[in-house]
């Protein structure tokens, strides 16, 4: 049993980027892939596709570089973790990395970037950082 899916879910990407892997295959789950659509919106992803490995549902992600193989994403950080949710209002929404970032909030409209939150005029729970 895991604890912390999410978390789980970067380290598994920001490993393989580090060790220059083109894909990386995780668990499944409607949250894992919400939380890539995300990403892949905002371009720290090529793509990702429902899979089965050994009969379990699977997500295989394409991580996404620039030039001799840098990774774009240079960071990750989980803010709320299942000890310690962080929330925040429609006003304290936070900018990472002076807007070069993004954060990941869950509101009442789904998963939302932190640009869009600010928009929306919607606080919720601030899920993770990437940079």
């Amino acid at each position: 049993m895991m604890t912390d899916p999410i978390a789980d879910l970067l380290i598994r990407i920001q490993n393989a980027s580090r060790r220059g892997h083109e894909t990386v295959t995780v668990p499944s789950s409607k949250l894992k892939a919400e939380l890539l659509r995300v990403l892949k919106n905002e371009g720290f992803i090529t793509d990702f596709e429902q899979a089965t490995t050994d009969g379990h549902p699977t997500l295989k992600i394409q991580l996404r570089y620039i030039g001799e193989g840098q990774p774009i994403i240079t960071g990750m950080r989980r803010i709320s973790k299942p000890g310690q949710r962080v929330y925040v209002g429609r006003r304290k929404v936070p900018p990472v990395m002076g807007g070069m970032g993004l954060a990941v909030l869950s509101t009442s409209r789904g998963l939302l970037t932190d640009q869009e939150s600010r928009r929306a005029k919607l606080g919720g729970e601030v899920l993770f950082q990437v940079w």
